[in-house]
């Protein structure tokens, strides 16, 4: 069968198998063909390579419940469970996810590997920082169980660790109690990035914080943005999700996208907003899940597909650097309409983890003749600010990249080592970065 990441590209051939439990998984492992690797895959919903490897393990059988404290909010349940689910059975109870990504497809085994951050990274961390407990299949030492205090140096390779440790089998983690499933959202228009910029740190305090930003603007409105903040809000109401709305049936001709009508969709979505600041209230799924009420709508970057490149620079360079980047993607006329930019806290000890103190800009690229080469430089300027890319966002990205810009990669491959999983578990991306 043919695979894909969310952003369709690369597209290979592989087989793909789904073990029912632990000891199938174990088995999976042991009956390997010599020399033949393999790589767990959930959802499908990280972006590029990552999931991708000649034999792909799917974790949708390890898809149930096992146990949930009401009066703790501690969940434990199997890694194939998607967040979608755990949102319609504990919203309407009282419970949300302590953090969450910006789509509610993707399961829990796929929130820790790559250690998923959202909207309150700035407070509340990644994914991981949740966890309480999990278990890892592993080739050398069966089924693990790792925690930040016990076989510590398994559960940090594993949380981030993009699938290259084990098989995530099943994990327990605290849910956030809330009091309704709507959100108070205050929308802040910011003239340029100086502004934007200012505007985070003048609302750090804030429950939820993101702002999209208009990429191919330039001179004094570089960086023009649009600033989301969000609290729960208490009034008692819990609606349950609703459904997808619409969805994109096929892929959609090369010329839908381009130069042109996405400067009139930027400019059309800034000017939106009227004032320099609006409230509203929301249900948590439109303000959390945008993109998550049109089904496929990675199809609208048509059949060659996308790139979505986020990076990282510290506080001290993100002014200049973002500057500096927006700069280049708005002289290329390569534009996106998704241009997300959020301001993490502190990372965390978890070696290949993405986020630590500074601010992230997301960006979907059309995959078109000269969009790497302009990539490569943006690489160059991240680099050149002590910044880094995000590996589940990553199609392209070079082994000296990586090499510059995680510096546990070492202690990352020792440990896979140590465990066995660097002869059984190996995707793509994992051999383009050489690790």
């Amino acid at each position: 069968m043919k695979f894909s990441g969310w952003g369709n590209y690369p597209v290979i051939e592989a087989q793909e198998f789904s073990p029912g439990d632990s000891l199938a998984v174990l088995a999976a492992m042991a009956d390997l063909p010599s020399n033949a690797t393999l790589i767990p895959r959930g959802l499908g919903r990280s972006y590029g390579d990552s999931a991708l490897a000649p034999r792909l393990l799917n974790t949708r059988n390890l898809d149930y419940f096992i146990d949930f404290d009401a009066s703790s909010g501690v969940l434990r349940c199997g890694a194939g469970v998607n967040l979608a689910r755990i949102l319609q059975i504990f919203v309407p109870q009282g419970w949300f996810l302590p953090v969450t990504p910006g789509t509610k497809y993707v399961t829990v085994g796929g929130a820790i590997a790559s250690d998923v951050h959202g909207k309150n990274h700035h407070l509340d961390g990644c994914f991981s920082d949740h966890i309480v407990s999990m278990k890892v299949a592993t080739p050398a030492a069966g089924v693990v169980a790792c925690s930040p205090q016990s076989n510590t140096e398994l559960f940090c390779a594993t949380a981030g660790g993009m699938g290259l440790t084990g098989v995530i089998l099943e994990a327990t983690f605290r849910l956030k109690p809330i009091g309704s499933s709507m959100i108070h959202e205050t929308i802040l228009k910011a003239k340029n990035l100086d502004q934007a910029l200012e505007l985070f740190e003048a609302n750090q305090t804030a429950s939820y914080s993101v702002a999209w930003i208009d990429c191919l603007s330039s001179g004094n409105s570089l960086g023009r943005s649009l600033i989301n903040l969000g609290e729960h809000a208490d009034d008692g109401k819990f609606e349950v999700a609703r459904g997808t709305s619409v969805s994109v049936p096929c892929n959609m001709p090369s010329f839908v996208l381009n130069h042109y009508s996405i400067k009139v969709f930027n400019a059309l979505n800034y000017n939106r907003v009227r004032k320099p600041q609006q409230k509203r209230l929301r249900h948590y799924e439109s303000f959390f899940y945008p993109l998550d009420g049109i089904a496929n709508w990675n199809r609208l970057y048509g059949k060659a597909g996308f790139v979505q490149y986020q990076f990282l620079l510290p506080l001290a360079a993100g002014l200049e650097g973002i500057r500096t980047v927006l700069t280049r993607i708005a002289q290329s006329g390569r534009g996106s309409c998704l241009a997300v930019l959020k301001v993490f806290g502190k990372g965390n000890a978890n070696l290949l983890s993405f986020p630590s103190s500074g601010y992230t800009l997301a960006l979907d690229f059309k995959i078109t003749p000269g969009i790497f080469s302009l990539l490569d430089e943006l690489d160059a300027i991240v680099l050149a600010h002590s910044g880094k890319l995000y590996l589940t966002k990553d199609a392209r990205m070079s082994a000296t990249t990586f090499r510059q810009s995680y510096p546990a990669w070492e202690t990352f491959i020792e440990t896979r080592k140590r465990y066995g999983a660097d002869a059984v578990f190996n995707s793509n991306q994992s051999r383009r970065l050489e690790i």
